[in-house]
């Protein structure tokens, strides 16, 4: 059974950093692209970061230079450095699997069931 499970949310100040964790069971995680995609309360879900299965990496503008995506095939876990948080990065944090490449989410065949992020002080 494909599965996907996030890990590391929290409450945390403005200005502080999380690690995101989605660990991977049931399928070879590293010929999978990884994304990570949030959804806020009445806001479309977007998404936030992907890492493909050769490494590379795309990030939303809103998080650029503030949030990290890296992989660890080994212990099939994807990970997503938060640094620097704000309170509009409070959303609920979903990860998302597909074969290889990264894409759109509706392009993602196994979902996580969600992490809540809140930033607030």
């Amino acid at each position: 059974q494909l599965q996907l499970v996030e890990s590391g949310g929290g409450l945390v100040q403005p200005g502080g950093s999380l690690r995101l964790s989605c660990a991977a069971s049931g399928f070879t995680l590293s010929v999978y692209a990884i994304g990570w995609f949030r959804q806020a309360p009445g806001k479309e879900r977007e998404g936030v970061s992907c890492i493909s299965s050769s490494g590379s990496t795309n990030y939303a503008d809103s998080v650029k230079g503030r949030f990290t995506i890296s992989r660890d095939n080994a212990k099939k876990t994807v990970y997503l450095q938060m640094n620097s948080l704000k309170p509009e990065d409070t959303a609920v944090y979903y990860c998302a699997a597909r074969l290889y490449y990264c894409s759109g989410s509706m392009e993602y065949n196994v979902w996580g069931q969600g992490t809540q992020v809140t930033v607030s002080s």
